[in-house]
């Protein structure tokens, strides 16, 4: 149980070897942090149907994106401000039209596991 902090070495476990496996696989807790920070932006309906939508159409228009997703172009804004500062999204200005993109990264990767070829779901229409 060479990975239990000092200050738990007394405690009893049933399987040591499982512990220390556990406490990798834990890590760092500043990109477990990162990671929760990343699951409460995906936390949003509104936030990740922008996602899912930006996933598919590619850089688009704020008020196409609230056309697509339903939201008012001010709740998209906001939604868009919000995943820009954490690195999700970029902005691309064409002339006086920014459209928005999906950065690649860990978000978009994980995205990609969320569309309906991946998990067998199909379409109502």
């Amino acid at each position: 149980m060479h990975l239990v902090p000092a200050e738990h070495a007394g405690r009893r476990t049933i399987d040591g070897h499982r512990v220390c496996d556990a406490i990798a696989a834990v890590g760092d807790l500043e990109r477990v942090r990162a990671w929760a920070d990343r699951f409460s932006l995906l936390s949003d309906p509104g936030r990740l149907s922008l996602l899912f939508a930006l996933q598919e159409a590619g850089p688009i228009a704020v008020s196409d994106l609230a056309v697509a997703s339903g939201m008012r172009d001010t709740a998209v804004s906001q939604a868009l401000r919000l995943l820009r500062t954490a690195g999700i999204v970029e902005g691309e200005k064409d002339g006086r039209i920014v459209r928005y993109r999906l950065v690649e990264g860990p978000i978009s990767a994980l995205l990609k596991h969320c569309t309906p070829e991946s998990t067998g779901e199909r379409g109502s229409g």
